[in-house]
């Protein structure tokens, strides 16, 4: 049986519930109730464990507040004993438009402060990262109101069919490998 590890990046608090940078958290409770599971609260995250295919996924979402999700990430990993190779980290992009997503098997932290904690604490930059773009549509000086804000009404639509994407992507991760995932998961322009 192979494992994986998902982890959905994310801050804790109601108040970030469903912003752009809790679309990890979003996706991963997408997984885990499509998949008939639950998260419990456990050290450092909460936790979920599902079953598809003869695969197992642990799937957790940091307490640890965005910056120290690394020190969730390595914990997770080791417990379990899942290969760097079988994790998948879930994080909102700037960069990406609104309507893609990007995979990739290894690259920066492109300015993310969740990843650039994992990559300190892994160090490596090599992880299978699902970037969920969320665009660039605020004004000068407002980055972080954007990204710490809900997606707008018009938005909805697009990111719940997109997590629905993103479901099929982990999936496929899990099932046919990285590789031809992601000539798949990039090439999607999603309407």
């Amino acid at each position: 049986m192979s494992k994986f590890l998902l982890v959905g990046l994310g801050n804790i608090g109601a108040e970030y519930a469903h912003t752009r940078h809790n679309i990890g958290f979003d996706v991963l409770d997408a997984f885990v109730l499509k998949h008939g599971g639950f998260f419990k609260l456990d050290r450092l995250a909460e936790v979920a464990e599902v079953k598809w295919k003869g695969k197992t996924f642990i799937c957790v979402k940091p307490t640890t507040f965005m910056n120290l999700s690394g020190k969730a990430f390595k914990y997770w990993m080791d417990k379990e004993k899942v290969e760097l190779e079988n994790t998948l980290t879930i994080v909102d992009d700037l960069a990406l438009p609104i309507n893609k997503l990007r995979l990739r098997a290894a690259g920066s932290d492109a300015g993310h402060n969740g990843l650039k904690d994992i990559q300190l604490t892994l160090g490596t930059d090599a992880y299978p990262k699902l970037r969920f773009g969320i665009g660039n549509d605020f004004a000068k000086g407002q980055q972080i109101d954007f990204v710490l804000g809900k997606w707008a009404k018009d938005e909805r639509k697009l990111i719940d069919i997109k997590i629905q994407h993103c479901l099929d992507v982990v999936e496929s991760f899990a099932a046919i490998g990285l590789s031809r995932t992601m000539t798949m998961a990039n090439a999607l322009d999603i309407k």
